[in-house]
């Protein structure tokens, strides 16, 4: 088994790196910025379940510092609607066009995280109850079993629901590691996972790790105001970033 070029190389363990620190540190966005990096080293059916699997990894060593934040009641509609949604993700998984699709998310975040920049009194959405938060959940099992994008939207949600930062990652943590577990076993049962695929979890692993250490370190040191910054700003420049990779 041939290993992979060193700059693919070299590109897959820097993505793990950052996405892992910015897992670590939000509890989302692993795949929107991990597949920044990887869709130039492999194509998205590789890219995709890699991404599932090291979020999962990160979102388990980072899960006892949020744990108390986690509300079974609030939660388990967005997981109920979400495995749901995993086995049509991964359906239109070799269907679905990357360039399209990357753009759409990126305008919808780049549109999203600049109006919510400059609202003085960000809006709290009461409404819908749990039928609105399983529709979410929905959302996010689609494109989490499409492209392992399982987190944007249950992100955004618990932000508009006016939770706090305990509360949001008490959802969108439990959410996206459940999500991207069933959508990397979706993937394997579908065949897509190879030898090669082995080489880049080898490497993507421990990197990720190390990222996702740092990024729980610095979560304990900041408060509900900065969280909320700074989720705003890594989903923005996740946004960008998919913008630019589409346009390419």
């Amino acid at each position: 088994m041939d290993l992979p070029p060193f700059w693919d190389i070299v590109l897959v363990v820097s993505g793990a790196v950052v996405a892992g620190f910015v897992n670590g540190l939000s509890g989302t966005g692993y795949a929107l910025v991990s597949l920044g990096f990887w869709l130039h080293a492999m194509p998205p059916v590789v890219a995709a379940p890699l991404a599932a699997c090291c979020a999962v990894t990160s979102h388990i060593t980072s899960l006892r510092a949020i744990w108390n934040g986690v509300s079974w009641p609030r939660l388990w509609p967005f997981l109920a609607g979400g495995l749901a949604g995993v086995p049509i993700g991964t359906a239109l998984l070799t269907k679905v066009h990357v360039q399209p699709l990357k753009l759409g998310v990126g305008l919808l975040l780049i549109i999203y995280c600049s109006w919510m920049a400059f609202v003085r009194r960000p809006p709290i959405v009461t409404g819908g109850g749990r039928i609105a938060d399983a529709a979410i959940g929905l959302t996010g099992g689609i494109m989490g079993g499409m492209a392992s994008i399982s987190g944007p939207a249950p992100t955004i949600w618990a932000q508009l629901r006016g939770w706090d930062m305990h509360q949001q990652r008490g959802v969108s943590q439990p959410f996206n590691m459940t999500i991207l577990m069933v959508s990397f076993t979706s993937a394997l049962v579908a065949g897509y996972i190879d030898r090669t695929f082995l080489i880049w979890v080898a490497l993507a692993v421990p990197s990720t790790l190390l990222g996702a250490r740092v990024g729980v370190s610095l979560y304990g040191r900041i408060n509900g105001w900065q969280f909320r910054r700074i989720v705003l700003t890594l989903l923005g420049i996740s946004g960008v970033t998919l913008v630019m990779s589409g346009f390419r």
